[in-house]
């Protein structure tokens, strides 16, 4: 379950013994009224997981894996990883300036916001608006979209 919500095995080994240690250290806290102790035990595992995927670590990490890596796409309800070359994706930005093609792959392939851009990155917020929108126009043109 815990590998189910984060999709990192590393990651869900730790947790996982986190949890161990957690309920070692709480089960006083258990209460049989409540429920059975397998659901217990599998809340406090959910709960930690989750806790862990929201986490700034695990969203940096997300965030610092590029685009030369995988596009994920959901197919038949099954996680199919592609190589960004395979659906074009570089091809689609090459004619883009440079500025304007690094705020397109922060934002849509690593998962950064505007705001963390322009603060990671030391660019004026609004530059990084424009610098999206003229991008956005010229992706619209390339791709004959209005």
């Amino acid at each position: 379950m815990i590998l189910r919500i984060v999709r990192n095995e590393p990651v869900a080994e730790e947790i996982l013994q986190d949890v161990f240690v957690k309920i070692w250290d709480k089960i006083e806290s258990y209460d049989t009224s409540k429920g059975r102790l397998f659901t217990w035990m599998l809340n406090i595992a959910r709960n930690h997981a989750i806790d862990k995927t929201r986490s700034k670590e695990i969203n940096k990490e997300k965030k610092t894996s590029g685009i030369g890596n995988v596009v994920s796409k959901i197919d038949n309800q099954e996680y199919i990883e592609q190589r960004v070359e395979g659906i074009g994706v570089k091809d689609i930005l090459k004619p883009l300036p440079e500025e304007q093609k690094f705020i397109v792959e922060k934002l849509y392939f690593e998962g950064y916001s505007q705001s963390e851009v322009a603060e990671e990155f030391n660019i004026p917020l609004g530059t990084v608006k424009t610098r999206l929108r003229l991008a956005m126009q010229q992706l619209r043109s390339t791709l004959g979209v209005r």
